[in-house]
């Protein structure tokens, strides 16, 4: 743990050991915020947070080990945070798995855990955000989707893609609800990185097109989380045009494109 005097107020980020989530903290630490950090590999978070608090002593970051598909670990380090920064202002549900098969070749212990990590996981942790959020009458879910959501993909992401299309709909639905209780001042974001390089696709090769580093990907991330739009695909260029044509395009030429 560390501590100082940030201002903008606390932001929960899981899977932050690595990829997205560990990149996510870094820049949202710059801008100010305080931070509570959870993942499996704790050693990783607590090195995260010697190296956020060496270059922002004002930071207070607190961490948890947390594996999202134990639902009672989930609501209890939530709950934990909560106590410990007193208000949430912001949840990131991002702990992701990025591992699958085509369906019945054999690997259904393979899609079966990518499922129940990226989607029951992202239930919990939905839950356990909202919980907060209504206690306090405030707050902002942020749901990581992928481009992947948008279509039913092939080989290795049918399974991936089908839990990402379901946490955007996770977050629509919540949002929908939001949007008759004016007394709850509750955002609801979704972010659909595209080809973002991390640790989940670092075995992908460098020349895939339209991937960029980790740093500049991220950053589009934060800024439409800051600017809490509903839906966003990032980076904008070029997956806002993608967006549009993978929505209508016929599904053989959809496999192209990603």
């Amino acid at each position: 743990m560390t501590e100082g005097t940030a201002t903008k107020g606390a932001i929960i980020i899981t899977g932050a050991s690595s990829g997205l989530g560990e990149e996510m903290a870094r820049q949202f630490a710059a801008l100010g915020y305080d931070l509570g950090l959870a993942a499996r590999r704790t050693q990783r978070i607590d090195g995260l947070a010697d190296e956020i608090h060496a270059a922002h002593p004002t930071c207070r970051i607190e961490t948890a080990a947390l594996d999202v598909t134990d639902d009672d670990a989930v609501f209890a380090v939530f709950a934990d945070f909560a106590q410990r920064f007193g208000t949430i202002e912001r949840v990131i549900v991002n702990a992701g798995l990025g591992k699958g098969a085509p369906i019945g070749v054999g690997s259904h212990h393979a899609n079966r855990e990518t499922a129940q990590t990226n989607f029951l996981g992202a239930l919990a942790q939905a839950e356990a955000a909202m919980e907060i959020f209504r206690r306090q009458k405030r707050g902002h879910l942020v749901m990581i989707s992928s481009m992947s959501a948008l279509r039913g993909m092939p080989k290795t992401m049918t399974v991936y893609a089908a839990t990402k299309a379901g946490v955007a709909s996770l977050a629509e639905g919540i949002r929908s609800e939001m949007l008759g209780k004016p007394d709850l001042k509750i955002d609801v974001s979704v972010i659909y990185p595209g080809y973002i390089r991390s640790e989940m696709n670092e075995k992908v090769s460098q020349k895939t097109k339209f991937m960029v580093d980790t740093e500049t990907g991220v950053r589009a991330m934060v800024a439409a989380i800051e600017a809490r739009k509903v839906k966003a695909y990032v980076p904008a260029k070029p997956w806002v045009a993608i967006a549009g044509a993978m929505k209508v395009l016929p599904l053989s030429m959809v496999r192209k494109l990603t």
